[in-house]
């Protein structure tokens, strides 16, 4: 498996701030951090299995997305030596609309 380097989009940190601030409002800081430390450790285990989710080179070339905890679609490129996530979608949101 080949290792890639991980990085983040600006709408990326922008995704987890917000998510952590809806969780917080329903469940506590306490819930709301957990939540969000465990989106970004599934974020960063992407360096070594790039290849998960689906590609979606239909509506961007080189996008890929997963499901994190049936919430959260992660959408990321990848390339040869790199992987960038580029926006996290909270509960259902029209991610391929505001991919195209």
């Amino acid at each position: 498996m080949k290792r890639r380097q991980v990085g983040y989009a600006p709408e990326a940190d922008k995704d987890f701030d917000w998510i952590y601030d809806v969780v917080a409002l329903g469940g506590g800081a306490t819930i709301a951090l957990e939540y969000v430390q465990r989106l970004r450790a599934f974020c960063q285990r992407l360096e070594h299995a790039a290849e998960r989710g689906n590609r979606r080179d239909d509506i961007r070339t080189g996008l890929r997305v997963a499901g994190f905890e049936k919430r959260i679609t992660v959408a990321f490129s990848v390339d040869e030596n790199h992987v960038l996530v580029l926006q996290l979608f909270y509960g259902g949101k029209d991610w391929e609309a505001v991919l195209r």
